[in-house]
């Protein structure tokens, strides 16, 4: 007879979705939407944990009795997954017989039960961009309108600063419905569908970060963020430790700068000014090299000094967490082996793993080498648009694509 495994059972799966433990069989998203609910279940939505897979719904329903809350047990109680109603009136009974007050459910008057039941519109999807090279993407979240219509809120924002600007468009159903399939059609630059609760999180820890960053919220965003019922949120990202497999594909951390989403991505502007002030010191040097043992140099160079810009923790933990949302876009874009890639090497940098060197690192520093040298060819490219140009062009010599301007699904021309 096969043996029940432990994480089968509420209590155990809540405890490894506190402590970061591999919890197999689960959609990778819904893990982490899980363990972001799982520190305070009591004040998880309803709705985003109805969302969940049940056993993970189930554990965050045992997280808020063990708080002793009962309001997330209440809501779920009318459940239309009988399941997670029935785990849900039975964590009611634990709770009242511990004397929690519980809220009698609220049964409709004959005037009420008589009445017509209105139906909403179902939530329209949101819109997610991949996140860039500096760390800043584009959310759309749809509210609906009076009247049919919808506003379609466009915030594009930094996981360093927060929300940055945002664009209120007005728009009907069906052309918001149009905008998704197109934003969505496959290609380089392709969207993903968010569910709204998921968007709404997203927003939510985005504003987070503004409180953090002591970043001025852009003009409109507090009437925003009431009129969706978001309030800021800070949620620090804890990422799982590495995994058996992952030594093996950090031999492969390179080949993630050859997926188009990745190709213009590049170390920060002052590692760029450092790394040329290197090539000029190596280009000045007196040493007779030929021209195998200069380039080799150079290559040193960028290995070296990425290995350096790698070892700051802080710096670690932001390159991990930005690889560790691209790998949530490949996996909702069907690319599976570089959302594996992205997934190890994130693991491996939030945790500090330095063997085998990162090839993810290192091959981020030989573009910025490319780079480097194109713009001692043509200097007049100094802007980080232009920069991050150059990086996608050189990729492209490496790996050819044609890629248009990027911009969001509203028309924000993205960085």
């Amino acid at each position: 007879m096969p043996t029940k495994s432990p994480l089968a059972d509420p209590r155990p799966l809540l405890d490894a979705l506190r402590a970061g433990t591999p919890v197999p069989g689960f959609p990778s998203d819904a893990l982490e939407r899980a363990r972001s609910l799982a520190a305070e279940p009591a004040s998880a939505p309803p709705a985003d944990v109805e969302a969940l897979p049940e056993p993970l719904a189930l554990a965050l329903l045992e997280g808020s009795v063990l708080a002793g809350q009962p309001a997330l047990a209440e809501a779920l109680a009318a459940s239309s997954h009988k399941g997670l109603a029935k785990a849900a009136r039975k964590a009611l009974y634990r709770l009242r017989s511990r004397g929690v007050e519980i809220a009698e459910p609220h049964r409709p008057s004959a005037s009420e039960a008589s009445r017509p039941v209105t139906v909403a519109p179902e939530p329209l999807p949101a819109l997610l961009t991949s996140i860039d090279g500096t760390g800043e993407r584009v959310l759309e979240i749809a509210r609906p309108l009076r009247g049919g219509g919808v506003e379609a809120i466009q915030f594009l924002y930094s996981d360093e600063q927060g929300v940055q600007r945002l664009q209120v468009t007005e728009l009907s159903r069906g052309d918001y419905r149009r905008v998704v399939k197109q934003a969505t059609s496959p290609g380089d630059d392709a969207a993903v569908e968010l569910s709204h609760a998921e968007a709404l999180e997203r927003l939510s820890a985005a504003a987070g970060l503004n409180l953090r960053a002591h970043t001025p919220f852009p003009q409109g965003l507090d009437t925003v963020l009431r009129h969706l019922g978001v309030q800021a949120r800070d949620v620090p990202l804890e990422l799982p430790p590495p995994e058996p497999e992952d030594e093996r594909l950090a031999y492969e951390g390179h080949k993630l700068h050859e997926e188009p989403e990745m190709r213009g991505w590049l170390p920060p502007m002052a590692e760029l000014e450092r790394l040329a002030h290197t090539v000029d010191e190596l280009e000045a040097s007196p040493l007779a090299l030929t021209l195998a043992q200069r380039n080799e140099e150079l290559i040193q160079a960028a290995h070296t000094q990425a290995h350096a810009f790698f070892a700051a923790p802080a710096m670690r933990q932001l390159q991990a967490s930005r690889l560790w949302e691209m790998a949530l876009h490949f996996e909702r874009t069907g690319k599976e082996q570089p959302a594996r890639l992205a997934r190890a090497e994130a693991r491996r940098l939030a945790h500090g793993v330095t063997e085998p060197p990162s090839r993810y690192a290192e091959r981020l520093f030989e573009k910025a080498l490319l780079v480097t040298m194109a713009r001692r060819a043509a200097p007049e490219a100094t802007t980080p648009a232009e920069v991050r140009a150059r990086a996608r062009a050189a990729e492209q010599q490496r790996a050819p694509s044609a890629e248009p301007e990027r911009r969001s699904p509203g028309g924000i021309i993205l960085p």
